[in-house]
């Protein structure tokens, strides 16, 4: 047995990986690449009913981009191939017929309609099975073998005592046998349930760390019972704290698609980079010893620690998320910014040709979720009607008296520039203030507002003028000259 320590991400192709998958899969890469163990990706898709078409693309797709690249999986295999369930079907009847053998699980043909009657007859909700079939008689277990009767394979849970193990965040927790149902290992499909796969996957593959969800406790005794009954090494559990929504009332409940967005997919189309998700997901229930909060995926590698993981619920915090873009958007280059704004620049402007680190200069400070870049830039491709009360503003002392001639002097100021570029438009609008005897502010702002039609912009009438261009700068303020007049 390999003592490497090797973790798996092992999602079923449902749909959209939701936060908490994605939780998942950072915390097993993290716990494998902080001892310098192995990543492995596996798929499991033995629920046939629940697959979805294209959804181990996204799987695909989402690992790349949030960078936790595997170091085996079904796209690059691996030495404990296949890494995909349904192609290791064979494997998992012989398994089971190997616990039938040592008395530890057993055949049984309760067909649907007995079960329901069951579960309907029973006063107490979530009753399971009565164990029918636990105790038939050999011979007629084979009659209806012979007979080609449809069956499934139960586990044979103990009767009594209780089953305790230990989980690497959660400590030692006892569960009484009386409360275990005897779970069924292979579905009369012939394809092994979840939690049988489970097992006999990370047993063959030799995942030495399970990480999941705190949901998963109550089902963990249920493994460990299995794991004993081959006589197999246990894995080190660490199952990982709930992640909360917040709810409208100040309340908090399990997060779910009503708090917004939930899925990687969703928060990216949402305006969020990345790297600023996985850094927010990777403080929700663990806690760096030096309380910092700015990671990038290798810094988490060097920093993180089991010992570091709550057992308290966590909170996302789409205010906190915000706060985290926004740091990560002003840390960025000029041109990287640029480039990640580029879909939304095209949304806004179209196949205008305007100056994009230019206007990503301007965007940089101010963006908290890239979409909000189109609402922010779209008066460069048309601009707003607006009424002349803009002009008004008691800081810049401009009125609707004033104006006029301040606009009037600035468009004759800028007609007579040679060069129209940053620093000229600058250096002509601060000599006009000087000139007139005015506030820079009040030179300006007449300027700002004929250029934008907005009260608020990105960036001020110099960089207005200067991205818009000289024809189409002067065309806009003269009809804000004509709109004063």
């Amino acid at each position: 047995m390999s003592t490497n320590v090797r973790t798996r991400f092992a999602p079923s192709p449902t749909g959209f990986m939701h936060v908490g998958n994605l939780r998942t899969a950072l915390y097993e890469y993290l716990v494998a690449k902080s001892l310098g163990g192995t990543f492995v990706l596996r798929i499991e898709d033995t629920d046939q009913e629940r697959k979805v078409e294209g959804a181990v693309d996204i799987i695909y797709n989402t690992m790349r981009r949030a960078g936790l690249i595997h170091d085996e999986g079904p796209d690059i295999g691996g030495d404990y191939g296949p890494y995909v369930q349904s192609e290791r079907k064979d494997m998992y009847l012989p398994y089971a017929k190997k616990l039938i053998e040592k008395g530890q699980a057993y055949y049984c043909f309760c067909t649907k309609e007995r079960l329901d009657m069951l579960r309907e007859s029973s006063d107490e909700p979530g009753a399971g099975y009565d164990r029918h079939c636990r105790d038939l008689p050999a011979e007629e277990v084979q009659r209806n073998l012979d007979a080609g009767m449809p069956y499934v394979i139960r586990q044979k849970m103990p009767l009594e005592g209780s089953t305790t193990f230990e989980d690497a965040v959660y400590g030692s927790i006892t569960v009484e046998n009386s409360e275990l149902q005897d779970q069924i290992l292979i579905k009369a499909d012939g394809f092994p349930t979840y939690n049988f796969a489970n097992v006999i996957d990370d047993h063959t593959m030799n995942i030495t760390h399970v990480v999941r969800g705190s949901e998963y406790l109550s089902s963990t005794p249920k493994y460990n019972l299995l794991y004993e009954a081959f006589g197999w090494k246990i894995p080190t559990y660490i199952h990982l704290p709930l992640i909360m929504g917040k709810n409208d009332d100040g309340t908090v409940s399990k997060l779910s698609k009503r708090h917004g967005a939930t899925s990687f997919e969703d928060l990216v189309a949402a305006g969020y980079l990345p790297e600023a998700i996985i850094n927010y997901i990777a403080l929700l229930g663990w806690a760096p010893k030096d309380n910092r909060e700015m990671f990038t995926l290798q810094e988490l590698v060097e920093s993180f620690s089991i010992d570091g993981i709550s057992k308290s619920p966590a909170v996302f915090d789409y205010d906190k998320l915000d706060w985290f873009n926004s740091e990560y958007i002003k840390a960025m280059t000029v041109e990287a910014f640029a480039a990640a704004a580029e879909p939304y620049f095209r949304k806004a402007l179209g196949d205008m040709q305007l100056d994009r680190i230019k206007l990503a200069s301007i965007l940089q400070q101010r963006t908290v979720r890239l979409t909000e870049i189109p609402e922010k830039i779209a008066f460069f491709a048309e601009q707003p009607e607006y009424d002349a009360s803009l002009f008004v503003n008691k800081k810049s002392k401009t009125t609707l008296e004033n104006s006029p001639s301040l606009l009037k002097e600035g468009i004759n100021a800028l007609e007579a520039l040679e060069k129209w570029d940053h620093d000229s438009i600058h250096d002509c609008l601060i000599g006009l203030a000087v000139e007139l005897g005015v506030k820079n502010g009040t030179a300006m702002w007449p300027v700002r507002i004929a250029a934008s039609g907005m009260s608020v912009t990105p960036g001020g009438a110099v960089e207005i003028l200067d991205i818009l261009g000289r024809e189409e700068s002067l065309r806009r303020l003269y009809k804000g000259l004509e709109k004063l007049s």
